[in-house]
């Protein structure tokens, strides 16, 4: 068993800095979701307090996840990160679920997701590229899917395309990417907040139009915010707190993400700890202050339906019409970036699990550059296919047809699986304390053992709320992690006959 290419004719090369690898957590995790996402969340909690307290609480669950993560990766600093994590506590087949429902959909279904957020407000600038300008009209396939291609999917697959090549000619190149726009979006997340801070301000926004805790005052009703949901009062409130932490989290998601680059970055032990802490911490506090900012420009309504994006309308609020162009381009900034870090550390982790005989053999090679190129094209191809299925609903009374994108679908069903594999890696901190008690640790986990205690009782108490809330989804969301055994027996038993005299 290998973690990295130590014993090929090319080695991963230790080229990311502190700074590299502070702007592969940051630009991540700065993607559409902040710009869009809190609008649902306002739907759901019906108050700007409680929109805070959402955006708070995903906030709480990153920093202490990340305090955990932290000694996990300098104690291991391997290409693959969360999944040799995993593999190291609890055993190779839960360390190939996680790999395998990163491939199938978590990495793959957000880099779809960015690199259409990326062609959508590139509509906003160039009106030709828009979902429903189709150059393949959609083709139904039966069960309420179809194939199309319209020229925002068009952009989103060059988009994905790009970047793929683009991190196959080496760690230079893909770094260079992601510092640039990392810094350029995170100055553009910067100018929003204190366009809306400080220009936007106005006596009609929500911040003094609406109650700030008395939901039901706003107009708010739990049934209508989640049909079928059949509690009231203050335990509807805190169920649907729950739900609306869905987009924060997205949002807030992938910073574990440098992990996986573990392989390349120079000295770990100091690195990995620190840009994970300060990545995280900066864009917590970011996002707190852009809802902040949206809370004292807008008012409420307007932040649970915005025209486009709650962002566009914030910027139309403190500047005019020409907000909408300048949210577009900062959108666009931010999404191109964040596609990149994505691309560049999911990567690793396949090539992780090749060296472990559980992938393709090729997989796990490297090329001239120094970089897995077949994981990176492996990857590359099936989330530029993951943006060419789309739903289809058929509205009863009008019986319009309208179209939706399954890697959407496809995310909403692994968020509740998924925070279980955060759950099983920060719980990996205190099984690898027992399991491995002299191993050497440059970073032990602040507050130790309350911050993994915290972290563990907060995840897991949303996930079986958003099994609650919405158990078909969730549901399916295990049961694509689970196909993954199947294909784990089958890799695991090719690996033992290639081995067999």
């Amino acid at each position: 068993m290998s973690d990295d290419a130590n014993d090929s004719p090319t080695k991963l090369v230790r080229g990311l800095t502190r700074l590299d690898a502070t702007m592969i957590v940051v630009g991540s995790m700065i993607g559409s979701g902040i710009f869009i996402t809190s609008a649902e969340s306002a739907r759901l909690v019906g108050a700007p307090g409680w929109l805070l307290v959402a955006w708070a609480l995903a906030g709480v669950l990153t920093i202490t996840g990340a305090l955990c993560c932290a000694e996990l990766a300098a104690m291991m600093p391997r290409a693959g990160g969360q999944y040799v994590f995993l593999r190291e506590a609890y055993g190779q087949a839960l360390g190939f679920l996680f790999g395998w429902s990163l491939l199938l959909v978590i990495q793959t279904g957000t880099i779809a997701a960015v690199a259409v957020a990326f062609a959508r407000f590139l509509g906003v600038l160039w009106p030709t590229v828009s979902e429903s300008n189709y150059l393949v009209h959609p083709l139904h396939i039966g069960g309420g899917y179809a194939l199309s291609l319209s020229t925002a999917q068009l952009v989103a697959v060059l988009l994905i395309l790009f970047l793929t090549i683009t991190n196959t000619s080496g760690l230079k190149a893909g770094k260079f990417i992601q510092n640039t726009f990392t810094f350029t979006k995170t100055a553009a997340l910067a100018g929003l907040i204190l366009a809306g801070l400080i220009l936007g301000w106005n006596s009609q926004s929500a911040a003094y139009t609406s109650s700030w805790w008395n939901s039901s005052a706003n107009g708010w009703n739990p049934q209508v915010a989640q049909p079928g949901l059949e509690t009231v009062g203050a335990l509807a409130l805190a169920m649907l707190l729950g739900r609306a932490m869905t987009g924060p989290l997205f949002a807030q998601s992938a910073w574990n993400n440098v992990t996986f680059a573990g392989g390349e970055i120079r000295d770990p032990g100091r690195t990995l700890p620190r840009a994970l802490l300060v990545g995280c911490s900066v864009v917590v506090a970011l996002y707190l202050l852009a809802n902040l900012a949206y809370v004292v420009t807008l008012p409420l309504p307007v932040i649970q339906r915005p025209p486009n994006s709650v962002a566009t309308a914030t910027m139309q609020s403190a500047i005019g019409p020409r907000g909408t162009i300048l949210m577009a381009i900062a959108i666009m900034i931010s999404t191109f970036g964040c596609n990149n870090g994505l691309i560049l550390a999911g990567a690793r982790v396949y090539y992780a699990m090749a060296r472990d005989r559980l992938f393709f053999e090729r997989v796990g090679q490297l090329n001239s550059q120094h970089v897995p190129a077949v994981a990176l094209v492996i990857q590359g191809v099936w989330a530029a296919l993951l943006t060419l299925p789309r739903t289809v609903t058929t509205d009863t009374r009008t019986g319009a047809v309208a179209y939706g994108n399954v890697y959407t679908q496809l995310l909403e069903y692994i968020i509740p699986a998924d925070l279980v594999f955060y759950v099983l890696m920060v719980g990996a901190v205190i099984v690898m304390r027992r399991k491995a008690p002299q191993a050497e640790r440059p970073y032990r986990t602040f507050g130790y053992p309350f911050v993994p205690a915290i972290y563990i009782l907060l995840a897991l108490l949303l996930t079986f709320d958003l099994v609650y809330l919405a158990p078909s989804t969730s549901g399916i969301g295990f049961l694509l992690v689970l196909t993954g055994l199947l294909v784990y027996l089958v890799w695991r038993r090719s690996a033992n006959q290639s081995q067999t005299p």
